[in-house]
Formats: structure tokens, C-alpha cells, sequence
């Protein structure tokens, strides 16, 4: 049983077409229930949706100031607040609906959709794939409605803004400083150093997000598939995976934190 997304190439470049919309479609819902919950904002106590609003900004505050003392820490907390929401709803999305069509006829149109890689070689493999599972007899599955999370270019270029900003603060601080890091405690240590910046960061910060993710929704995917007989390992499943969209979503802020921490603390 095969999963498949449409894509399409352009300028070189490839664009996988659900995980595009799923990118809107999270970054609306981060929009509208900000704006929903802000709307009758009140000077005085809090109340209702302002009360778990406040809740969540403090949340994310409390996280940086686990690294950072609260002046600085306050004025990452936007950025944490964003991060915050949107892989937490990102993550959900998938588990809440996870729409996917089967398809045991693929016209020559949809297979040039379904066909695009990076080589004409993968995408030879691809086609042929696809042509052995139809003669099987085996639907070909597409999928519509997924993570944006379950992507890697999505957890890659989250992580790479978060990286490049960074660095972005360390230069801003004091360019000095920033390399004398490197070589600190002593010089020898730097190629860890370099290692650590610009490859052991840069990798396992989205390949967390992502695998977690990733794995959570072919499983779903498959016990869906199952039917009937999986349906209390399905709702088992659905309910961690709730709670793994959410540890993940802090575990990707609050990492962002220590980053800039380590860029813009004195200590």
C-alpha cells in the first residue's frame, strides 16, 4: 500500500503540493485564534479566553528564563510564542483528520504529478513502483491533509531560521565574542565547536520534530487501514499522539531558547 503526494517542479525546484496547503491552513489557524483569543482584551483581571492566552505567553516566558534573565528573555518571547503555536497545531492537524484517497486507476496526467523527483532515475523507480502496485491490484493512496510537521522542509526550514537567527544575535552582540567561543575553553576544542554549530544543531533539531511526527501519522495511517479490529489501538494511539505533538512542540522552543541563549546570555 503506497502513500504518495502530487508535486510539481519549478525553477528547479520541487513543491509538494498538500504539504503547501497544510502550511496555510496552520499558519490561519495560528492567526485566527490569536486574534480570537485577543479580542476583548480588559485592563483589569483576566477573564475566559484572555485568562488562557496569558496562561500560554507565560508558559513560553517561563521557558525562556529558564536560560536567559527576564529582560532578555522578553524579548524572545513573540518568537517563542509563535514557534509554540504553530508546531503544536502543525502537529495536530494530522491526527485530528488524516485524509488520504485511494486511487486503483492513475490517468497519465495525475502520474506526472505523482512522478516528479529529483532525478529522472528516482523518478523512473517511483513510476515503475506505482505501475507494480496498480497491477497488483493495490490502491494507490495520495495523501491531502497531513502535519505540515511530518515534512522535513518544513522542521528543516524551521530549524534553519531559528539557527540563522542566532548566530544573526551572536554577530550583533559583538563579532569578537561570537568567535572567541569557538576556540574557548581552549583551541583545541574549536572542530567540535564547528561541528556542533553547523551540523549536529542543524540536523537534530528538525529530525526530532519530523521523526516524531512522520512516525506517529504512518502509524495512524495503518491502523486506519486495519478497519474495525484496530479501533482501540487506534484511539490509544490518537491520544499519545496528542500528547507527542505537544512535548515536542516545547521540546522545539524551549531548544530554541537555549540557542539564542548561548548567542546573546553574558554567562
Amino acid at each position: 500500500m503506497g502513500h504518495y503526494s502530487l508535486r510539481f517542479e519549478w525553477a528547479g525546484m520541487v513543491f509538494d503540493i498538500p504539504t503547501m496547503i497544510m502550511i496555510v491552513v496552520t499558519s490561519l489557524i495560528v492567526f485566527l485564534l490569536i486574534l480570537g483569543l485577543t479580542r476583548n482584551m480588559t485592563a483589569g483581571v483576566p477573564r475566559g479566553a484572555q485568562n488562557f492566552m496569558e496562561w500560554v505567553i507565560e508558559f513560553v516566558k517561563g521557558i525562556a528564563m529558564n536560560f536567559m534573565d527576564a529582560k532578555t528573555a522578553a524579548k524572545f518571547v513573540p518568537l517563542g510564542l509563535t514557534l509554540f503555536l504553530y508546531i503544536f497545531i502543525g502537529n495536530q492537524l494530522g491526527v485530528i483528520l488524516n485524509v488520504n484517497t485511494a486511487h486503483y486507476e492513475v490517468s497519465e496526467n495525475l502520474m506526472e504529478y505523482l512522478t516528479v523527483s529529483g532525478t529522472e532515475e528516482q523518478a523512473t523507480a517511483k513510476r515503475e513502483e506505482i505501475e507494480h502496485e496498480l497491477a497488483e491490484g493495490h490502491p494507490v493512496h495520495i495523501a491531502w491533509w497531513k502535519s505540515p510537521t511530518a515534512t522535513t522542509s518544513v522542521t528543516f526550514t524551521l530549524a534553519l531560521f531559528v539557527l540563522l537567527y542566532a548566530h544573526y544575535l551572536g554577530l550583533k552582540k559583538g563579532p569578537g565574542s561570537y568567535f572567541k567561543h569557538y576556540f574557548e575553553p581552549n583551541p583545541g576544542i574549536f572542530p567540535i565547536h564547528v561541528l556542533e554549530e553547523f551540523v549536529i544543531k542543524p540536523l537534530t533539531l528538525p529530525l526530532r520534530l519530523f521523526g516524531n511526527i512522520f512516525a506517529g501519522e504512518v502509524l495512524i495511517v495503518f491502523l486506519l487501514s486495519a478497519g474495525l479490529f484496530a479501533s482501540p489501538a487506534l484511539a490509544v494511539w490518537l491520544g499519545y499522539s496528542v500528547f507527542v505533538g505537544a512535548i515536542q512542540a516545547f521540546i522545539f522552543t524551549t531548544l530554541t531558547m537555549v540557542y539564542i541563549s548561548q548567542k546573546v546570555s553574558h554567562h
